[in-house]
């Protein structure tokens, strides 16, 4: 196969030069302005969205605005570099974001029937196309054997997206969400903490081929979990969180204490097996426990991290996590530690939690937008295009 002949050089504004960049800011920023929003409309404090069912709205916008932002923005800036491209940039990125844009009008607004489905699929479309794209043409220069499981998992977004929108299907598809969610995750921990752990301690972590295929395995098959009889479900997600743990252990996970940017990774991916757990338990918790674990403890604690990595690395900054970044990191917890935790024990105090939670939350978030903003807007420090 002949080498793809090299891009023009981008000569427009530097946020259009790789993924990231425009993405994880608006992910960010909608990270910080949706738990607020939500909060005044669970509490009838702002009228609830004319489109959706107002808890609808807030799994779409948590899941597919903020979540799907920031797992775009990081495929589009990991696929390049995977299978050794220039990667979609510039316009590319203008029309995502557009789509993008247009889709949260959409789902707030009611558009009509054909508008709305045509707002609220072209972001995903378009993504999954240009995703798609990259991995299959750029095959034989791949350096991730195991990337086809994107190509799974990506299209599967649009079925899971039509069932949460669905009025009888919501809970389907929102199972259905995290376990694709839970499967990009389990991926990119893989990849990433041996070089985090490698830099930042020198160690050099033991991979177990058998326990990483199994571990892959299992999280796909997790994804047809609704589907599944429930003991069959219960007993593969017992089995992933044991082998998570098991990995984790001898990950030395307890070297991480000393560096909090490397140990919310940690507990971000402890809390995914524990929620797997928790979803085999026949026991009722206070206020969707399981889902909460993962949006609080998976995503919540790993996705700050990441984001201020990427924006500092990927634009030729030291990698470093100076005062506010911890403080953002720190907040995290606190969110996690009163959503998840404090309900369980003080229930009579759910709602005031709940708007501490959103409160930390948000105040996360827009100090992680107020950090990679500026960096994003600024071409790289080391000279390098992109």
């Amino acid at each position: 196969m002949q080498p793809a002949p090299p891009s023009p050089k981008w000569t427009g504004h530097p946020l259009w030069l790789v993924g990231f960049r425009p993405f994880f800011p608006l992910a960010a920023l909608a990270a910080a302005l949706l738990p607020l929003v939500w909060m005044a409309v669970f509490t009838g404090k702002l009228p609830p969205p004319p489109a959706l069912p107002m808890t609808t709205w807030h799994a779409h916008e948590m899941f597919y605005g903020f979540g799907l932002a920031v797992l775009g923005g990081f495929l589009l800036t990991a696929t390049k570099n995977w299978v050794s491209v220039r990667g979609h940039h510039g316009r590319a990125l203008q029309v995502l974001v557009a789509a993008w844009l247009l889709e949260r009008v959409a789902v707030w607004c009611s558009l009509g029937s054909p508008l709305f489905l045509l707002a609220g699929q072209l972001f995903l479309v378009t993504l999954i196309a240009l995703l798609t794209w990259t991995l299959i043409r750029h095959r034989a220069t791949d350096s991730y054997k195991d990337n086809f499981l994107f190509l799974l998992v990506l299209p599967l977004f649009l079925v899971a997206k039509a069932l949460l929108l669905g009025p009888t299907t919501f809970e389907l598809g929102r199972d259905l969400t995290i376990g694709l969610f839970r499967m990009a995750f389990v991926v990119m921990l893989e990849r990433t903490l041996p070089p985090f752990m490698k830099g930042a301690f020198q160690l050099t972590l033991p991979r177990v081929f058998a326990v990483d295929t199994a571990i892959k395995a299992l999280a796909l098959g997790l994804i047809f979990g609704p589907w599944l009889p429930g003991a069959l479900r219960s007993g593969l997600s017992v089995s992933l969180a044991v082998l998570l743990v098991a990995r984790f252990g001898y990950w030395s996970a307890h070297r991480t204490l000393p560096r909090l940017e490397i140990a919310v990774m940690y507990l971000g991916g402890l809390a995914l097996a524990a929620q797997l757990v928790i979803d085999s338990l026949p026991i009722k918790w206070v206020g969707a426990l399981s889902v909460h674990l993962f949006t609080f403890g998976t995503m919540g604690l790993i996705i700050p991290a990441m984001m201020t990595r990427i924006a500092k690395g990927h634009t030729g900054r030291p990698v470093v996590f100076d005062r506010v970044d911890q403080a953002a990191l720190g907040l995290m917890l606190i969110a996690f530690f009163t959503r998840v935790v404090l309900p369980q024990l003080f229930p009579a105090q759910y709602f005031t939690l709940l708007w501490v939670a959103a409160s930390c939350w948000s105040a996360c978030f827009f100090l992680i937008t107020a950090r990679i903003t500026p960096l994003v807007l600024q071409p790289r420090i080391d000279g390098k295009e992109h």
